[in-house]
């Protein structure tokens, strides 16, 4: 049984210190161009833009390509090819889940008094209830189980043409909600995260993880949704798509200003610690049914490009002793586990030795020496397997993987001269910060500048391994590999010694007992688990210690 430890006011040394509160917001499927902080200027992104300046912006931040490895390598601290969740996504009926012997971050936080919150997109198994968010640490839950669905009737289908695995999926608390048709998800989800802050015991810490459905495509008939009051700020943009898009993204920019208004309303924000990323890289041109932008990164969402994996991050507290810079470290999704532990007060010497994060406060809080030298990026292996691998500068890419076709390089949908009003960029967050006595300031965009591509910008990973020096080379034009040999055989040797730690994927068919024709049109929990698998659930969990 967890003994949970509820002092959250700790007295140090005659002073007083409360943990912190802390905000993950997640946003699906944003491109790294999509943000006004790495110089986009179609898409005005005022809110975000200036948590960005006045934070820390994480130029060299990296998620998986694709969003159910990303949730679990977030919320467990370890590599999907440790938890079985390297290879794809949970689509519509398939019987599996990020596993119940899994520790995550909800539950790792309230053993320290806090109280915990999800509002959004889970996407980390729900066939059986014990795999959903109110049963692994979360207090509560608003949203939805799957990984994608529509933003306005909540409905999801799975198989585009197939009747049967379309149904609705939104649920308060593992409950069905049927009252929220015709309310735009984006705004719905920040009503309820205001909601939650607004009735928060500001004496105890608050953790609200907000995983947007933004900006992800919706289903098929109508993929990319926005309300009008945004759509009509984007004449500019003559495509369609894009044009949708930056609306989506608009409206995403606004929640983010609202809840951090609403952590100030209940005096929060100055013991807040705030979070924003990307689940992975944007699916551009029309992948996915979306018009997210990489540019001028490589690649699309779902590869193991550039485009596919750097993500628009960055980190605003004001518990951070330096802001107000960028820092170019490398960092990994997996990482914000230890750091979020860490900066709450958990005893580090408890954390599992199966974490495979580093703790990054310290580093960013301090602009310290860098606390990683490598990131694996992935080992997939599917029928087309492949794999990537970062150390230093120097990235080693092997095997061409399911989507090789989209290794391009994708401008935005439109031209330079379609910018917005300047009136779209202002923001009520720069106000609300300078009362905090805190400057705000403007900043300069981050952008990635890589000139024209040369004529003999090759990769053929169908023959042979790619090497790419990153730092000097961020948009994979040339491949290095027959001037470093020695570097190529290094780096190979060391994928060779993560997979020799890979566990194999749980990935498993559709089970068509599962689909909402079985259950009145409604995508729910179809298994029931036995005593034995029950038992099984977080059993790294009982052994975390009191002395946290």
């Amino acid at each position: 049984m967890v003994c949970l430890l509820l002092v959250v006011i700790i007295t140090v040394g005659g002073a007083t210190w409360q943990r912190p509160h802390i905000v993950f917001i997640l946003a699906d499927d944003l491109g790294w161009n999509d943000v006004g902080f790495h110089g986009s200027k179609q898409i005005p992104t005022p809110n975000i833009d200036t948590l960005a300046y006045d934070g820390i912006i994480l130029n060299n931040y990296y998620v998986q390509p694709i969003c159910t490895p990303t949730r679990s390598a977030l919320l467990t601290g370890r590599h999907p090819i440790h938890t079985g969740m390297q290879q794809g996504v949970i689509v519509g009926a398939q019987p599996y889940g990020l596993g119940l012997n899994e520790t995550i971050l909800p539950q790792y936080l309230k053993t320290l008094g806090y109280k915990t919150h999800i509002v959004g997109k889970w996407h980390l198994g729900m066939f059986a209830k014990e795999y959903t968010p109110t049963y692994r640490g979360f207090d509560s839950h608003l949203g939805y189980y799957q990984g994608m669905e529509g933003y306005w009737d909540h409905t999801y289908q799975a198989f585009a043409g197939q009747k049967d695995s379309w149904g609705l999926d939104f649920r308060r608390d593992g409950r069905l909600v049927k009252t929220a048709f015709g309310q735009y998800s984006t705004e719905l989800f920040t009503t309820e995260a205001e909601r939650i802050i607004a009735e928060h015991d500001v004496s105890k810490p608050l953790f609200l993880y907000l995983p947007h459905q933004a900006v992800h495509s919706a289903n098929p008939s109508d993929p990319l949704e926005a309300p009008w009051k945004y759509l009509k700020q984007f004449g500019h943009i003559k495509h369609k798509g894009r044009r949708t898009f930056a609306a989506m993204m608009s409206a995403l920019d606004d929640s983010i200003g609202n809840i951090t208004k609403a952590l100030d309303i209940r005096g929060m924000l100055n013991n807040s610690v705030i979070v924003f990323s990307s689940d992975n890289g944007g699916p551009a041109h029309g992948f996915d049914m979306n018009y997210a932008n990489n540019w001028p990164l490589r690649g699309v969402k779902a590869t193991l490009w550039e485009g596919g994996m750097r993500a628009a991050g960055f980190l605003w507290s004001p518990l951070l002793k330096r802001t107000n810079y960028v820092s170019n470290h490398l960092v990994q999704v997996i990482d914000w586990l230890p750091t979020l532990l860490s900066i709450a007060g958990y005893n580090m010497s408890q954390l599992p030795s199966s974490v495979d994060g580093f703790d990054i406060w310290r580093m960013l809080s301090e602009q310290g020496p860098p606390a990683r030298s490598e990131i694996l990026h992935n080992i997939e292996p599917r029928a087309k397997p492949n794999a990537a691998l970062r150390m230093l500068d120097m990235k080693l890419m092997t095997g061409v993987g399911d989507y090789s076709t989209w290794d391009g390089w994708y401008p935005p949908e439109g031209n330079s001269s379609e910018e917005p009003p300047s009136e779209l960029f202002r923001s009520g967050l720069r106000r609300l910060l300078r009362s905090l006595g805190r400057e705000a300031p403007h900043g300069q965009p981050v952008v990635v500048r890589c000139g024209s591509k040369p004529a003999n910008a090759t990769c053929d990973l169908a023959k042979a391994p790619c090497l790419f020096n990153i730092t000097a080379d961020p948009c994979e034009f040339h491949n290095v590999a027959d001037h470093f040999p020695v570097i190529v055989r290094q780096l190979l040797a060391r994928l060779a010694e993560y997979n020799k730690t890979a566990v194999p994927i749980h990935n498993v068919p559709n089970d068509p007992k599962g689909l909402p024709r079985y259950h009145n049109g409604v995508w729910e929990p179809w298994v029931k688990l036995g005593a034995a698998e029950d038992k099984a659930k977080s059993p790294a969990l009982n052994e975390i210690s009191t002395k946290n």
